[in-house]
């Protein structure tokens, strides 16, 4: 899957081709000679050079020494790194550290054991990530009425990735720099700070843990796993939970009766553009770790066969297959049939397998599976697809139709429930948990693509299931610059029959701004009567959950003074979307991946706001 909306891969091939070469020459002259093959190809999703300058060079820097190319990195002398970074990166500098004044001091408060709270993906294991009103602290009648309350400085960011968890009074969230924070989730004054080495990819989740207390969890490249001491920000323990050089982890934690669940996803379908690379070995896996010590308690892979060797190119490289599967969303939990769910992404080489683009039952002790229900089959799709002669795709090759979301498990009249997803071609499914994820409706909503129908969530307030839509469109690969006329919208279904209950239309309020789509690609939250929607165009926006009109819509793509000191500016809505918790709306603003308007801020909303 190379929703690359989903993860932050700048340097792909570039930097992969780096690695083995010597250092004899300046960033430039290697980057012509070793990396134009790949980042001025058109590919849909390889970026481009005007991509990877979005960077600032400390990102560069941060990537090749501790993010998801550390492994490359590796290869690379230290000069070489800082050659590779000045080249590819942008001057911007880091931002200023965080100002006295921002620490709570005296005004500092124990975490509490009671309060209102978003603890993970999902206020619940269901991942509908609906907000009840007593936890949500805002009705519908006050959405009108949310202004900025504060605004928090992430930092030398150009996406902002990590969603917030709310938990005892606190909220928690990382940076790409591997800054994790716990702040006052009313005043936004830190209360802690810790420094981990690697950057933050993922949401955080908090909660209980027997023998450890309160704990804050969450990946960074490596892949990395970390676990917090809520209280203190003390360091727990780091556990890596793969060892494929392309592996990564761009999912929230699932926190839940003393066992984190791991989603591994990676890049690799990114490296197969680059030429030479012998395509694919990656399979995709869910890991189980004991939440107290980070120990492993099971791993369970999406494909039961590791790879082998296959054919040859036609340049006498030798590929691999099978390979994919890439799990790139939270866990589902099901307590009742005591059982997780997790969603596939595609294969990345042929052959194709019977479990890509999938949904798994998996028992959540063991981690064996109980069943899995393939939703399209034969989508193997890589970078190098568009390539001529390429052997590693099916002929024609897939259409890149991951899941990029979690399965939501949701209850209907009579005590039955379905799992219902959203997928990147534009279908919206609803299987049965309890017939082995029988098929039970299916809906078009968008138009689809690599960029296209739905990305990181949908939301469902048991009655409607509410599903934004991507379909960006790229107007010009180089310079990368979106479609200001294309995507968008947001579709109401009902839960038990798919069928459209009211559809809004996309908003393109992009004004002069180039860097804009009305692309709808973050996660969709809820509270009773209401529906949060991000959009590309830095918009986010609430809808009424009974007709779709706009109640309240706030351009969050500016210039704001910060609680913690640094400069901080807002940019596009992507990636995790709105968490709503004690009377307060947060939300990340800043995503410039795929010509979106980079940012660096966490904003906070509020009836008594500004």
């Amino acid at each position: 899957m190379m929703r690359l909306t989903s993860r932050s891969t700048y340097l792909g091939c570039a930097l992969f081709l780096l690695a083995g070469t010597a250092w004899a020459q300046n960033g430039a002259q290697l980057y012509n000679a070793h990396c134009a093959a790949c980042h001025s190809s058109g590919v849909a999703r390889v970026p481009p050079e005007s991509a990877l300058r979005s960077m600032s060079a400390a990102q560069v820097l941060a990537t090749l020494q501790s993010g998801v190319m550390k492994t490359i990195g590796q290869g690379l002398t230290a000069a070489a790194q800082q050659a590779v970074a000045s080249y590819l990166g942008t001057a911007t500098p880091q931002a200023a550290a965080n100002s006295p004044s921002a620490f709570c001091g005296a005004r500092a408060q124990p975490l509490a054991d009671h309060g209102s709270s978003w603890t993970g993906w999902s206020t619940d294991g269901a991942n509908t990530r609906f907000q009840n009103a007593a936890e949500a602290g805002i009705t519908a009648a006050q959405v009108p009425r949310l202004k900025l309350k504060w605004a928090f400085s992430l930092g030398a960011e150009t996406e902002a990735r990590s969603q917030p968890a709310v938990y005892g009074g606190r909220i928690f969230f990382g940076n790409g720099q591997g800054e994790v924070y716990a702040l006052d989730a009313q005043s936004g004054c830190v209360e802690w700070m810790t420094k981990v080495d690697n950057g933050l990819r993922s949401g955080v989740a908090v909660g209980k843990t027997k023998g450890a207390g309160p704990v804050a969890v969450f990946f960074g490249a490596g892949p990395n796993a970390y676990a917090l001491n809520a209280t203190t920000g003390a360091v727990l323990w780091k556990t890596r939970v793969a060892q494929h050089v392309a592996a990564m982890i761009t999912a929230a934690p699932l926190l839940r009766d003393g066992s984190l669940y791991v989603s591994v996803s990676s890049f690799e379908e990114l490296l197969a553009a680059a030429p030479g690379y012998k395509c694919c070995s990656f399979r995709g896996s869910v890991v189980a770790l004991q939440a107290a010590t980070g120990k492993q308690q099971w791993k369970t892979y999406t494909m039961a066969t590791p790879a082998h060797p296959t054919v040859k190119d036609n340049k006498g490289v030798q590929m691999y297959g099978p390979s994919g599967g890439a799990v790139w969303s939270t866990a589902t939990l099901d307590p009742a049939r005591r059982l997780i769910y997790v969603a596939t992404g595609d294969n990345y080489s042929v052959p194709a397998t019977k479990t890509s683009d999938s949904i798994f039952a998996l028992n959540p002790k063991t981690g064996a599976i109980a069943w899995s229900q393939q939703l399209t089959s034969g989508d193997v799709f890589n970078d190098g697809c568009a390539q001529p002669g390429n052997v590693t795709c099916s002929h024609p090759s897939g259409h890149d139709s991951d899941f990029g979301q979690p399965p939501i498990l949701v209850s209907l009249p009579h005590g039955r429930q379905e799992l219902i997803i959203g997928q990147k071609s534009g279908a919206i499914y609803a299987v049965d948990p309890s017939h082995q994820g029988k098929l039970i409706w299916t809906t078009q909503v968008g138009k689809g693509g690599p960029l296209g129908g739905t990305e990181w969530g949908s939301a469902s307030d048991g009655r409607n299931m509410y599903v934004a839509v991507s379909d960006r469109r790229l107007k010009s690969y180089a310079p990368l610059l979106p479609d200001t006329t294309q995507g968008g919208g947001l579709w109401a279904l009902s839960l038990s029959s798919g069928k459209t209950v009211w559809q809004a239309p996309p908003v393109a309020d992009c004004g002069q701004r180039t860097k804009c789509s009305p692309a709808q690609s973050q996660a969709v939250s809820a509270i009773p009567g209401v529906i949060f929607s991000g959009s590309d165009d830095g918009h986010l926006r609430a809808y009424s959950a009974a007709t779709g009109t706009i109640l309240w819509d706030v351009d969050t793509a500016r210039a704001y003074k910060t609680v913690n000191g640094p400069a901080a500016h807002g940019g596009s809505l992507d990636g995790p979307g709105p968490v709503i918790a004690g009377g307060m709306l947060y939300v990340n603003s800043g995503w410039g991946e795929w010509g979106g308007t980079p940012g660096n801020v966490l904003l906070a909303y509020s009836v008594d706001g500004q």
